[in-house]
């Protein structure tokens, strides 16, 4: 069940390296209080998210249930895909657990928490979960006793637990970094489209009045057209369907990708263009799935309820920024259909108001000036990717004995 390890390792199951494994308080918790109540939702990637917390007040509680820094926090019940999750409190303010988290306290002889939490974060026994656990009413459940039945890979040494559990933090502070950097360049380009976006802020060298109209006067919408999907084929043309059209990107996974046969003059029109801004007008992220297309699109055909946006009176790029802003979000919400599958339509796309600056090369430069920032924050977040890769190879090498660490 632990997979293939060295020699001089073990497998013992939990229950033989732990001094217990303790369910959490059951008690009501409250919006605001002294102390927080961790929950399911606050078990994230290993760690302690501290947001959407609830509290208590309650002394006995409190006493009861307080957690110690190192201590691993196992989720009991949760959907089958999440159940099982794990993180490790490290001590950061005081807290205690609800009922739904198992707390592990570990025999500090024998197992490292770290390494603990990052072995019950690891594929094999992520498939162990899937095995053991149990289903009532869509809930899937693992209780602590199956929990002290997961196969452990050990080191023969506590001092190696540590040395892993130590590179691999390492790989997870390369991680949070990234992604707090990235949080940081998404509030400095938030703050740069309110400015820029509004002419609250003009860049040098322009004058002349904004004009708030709809983009319906600048623009040319075409609606995709209603290929029948009995005539999909296997090849040929891809379809740019709603599902194709993800935020700020398009998405031509396998199982999602569908061809037409091939273009003919009927058709001809829908074929989409590089620079083309493409929008999703149904789903439930509509006025948030919208894409500019690229020579790696090519060549597609537009599907119905995909609206495909030119224009020669303003600067593509410059509409793509408010496209991608609270302001299209906020204003589709508002005319959205709101039924089993939200939509927009045409007109209502037509119908978004956005201040316009009076010529085409002062909208260029500040649409520069933005895409700039989002490429920026591309880069960024293709290195924590990256990274995020690179530490589920560490733990497949690590928490296996492949690589050792001396």
């Amino acid at each position: 069940e632990a997979g293939m390890i060295p020699e001089d390792w073990s497998s013992p199951c939990l229950g033989l390296l732990v001094h217990s494994v303790e369910y959490g308080s059951s008690a009501k918790s409250s919006l605001a209080g002294k102390t927080p109540v961790l929950r399911m939702g606050n078990l994230q990637d290993g760690k302690i998210d501290w947001n959407d917390l609830v509290y208590t007040d309650d002394d006995q509680e409190i006493s009861k249930y307080l957690l110690n820094s190192g201590d691993v926090l196992f989720n009991r019940t949760n959907t089958p895909e999440l159940v099982g999750k794990t993180s490790i409190y490290r001590g950061e303010t005081p807290a205690i657990f609800a009922g739904y988290l198992i707390r592990i306290k570990e025999r500090k002889d024998l197992l490292n928490s770290a390494y603990l939490n990052y072995v019950l974060n690891s594929e094999p026994s992520k498939k162990y979960s899937q095995k053991v656990l149990s289903v009532a009413v869509g809930q899937a459940n693992i209780n602590g006793q199956k929990l002290k039945t997961y196969p452990i890979p050990l080191p023969p040494l506590l001092v190696e637990q540590e040395a892993i559990s130590s590179a691999l933090m390492d790989a997870d502070a390369l991680i949070s970094g990234l992604d707090q950097l990235i949080a940081k360049k998404r509030d400095i380009k938030q703050a740069a489209m309110q400015k820029l976006l509004t002419g609250h802020h003009r860049l040098p060298g322009f004058r002349g009045e904004w004009v708030v109209k709809p983009i319906g006067e600048s623009i040319d919408l075409l609606s995709g057209f209603p290929f029948p999907s009995a005539s999909y084929s296997n090849s040929g043309v891809r379809l740019l369907r709603g599902s194709n059209v993800k935020r700020g990107q398009t998405d031509w996974s396998e199982e999602i990708t569908q061809f037409w046969p091939s273009i003919n003059q009927e058709i001809a029109k829908y074929e989409v263009n590089v620079g083309d801004l493409v929008i999703s007008m149904d789903g439930s992220l509509v006025g948030r799935s919208y894409a500019r297309i690229v020579e790696a699109d090519l060549p597609a055909l537009l599907l119905q309820r995909v609206a495909r946006i030119r224009s020669r009176t303003i600067d593509i790029g410059f509409l793509a920024q408010f496209i991608g802003s609270q302001f299209f979000t906020t204003h589709c919400d508002s005319v959205k259909t709101v039924t089993a599958i939200p939509h927009i339509s045409a007109d209502d796309i037509r119908s978004f108001s956005i201040p316009t600056p009076p010529t085409i090369e002062e909208q260029t430069a500040i649409a520069t000036i933005l895409s700039d920032m989002d490429n920026e924050l591309t880069g960024l977040e293709s290195r924590r990717d990256k990274a995020r890769q690179i530490k589920q190879g560490m733990m497949q090498e690590l928490l296996t004995g492949k690589t050792r660490i001396s």
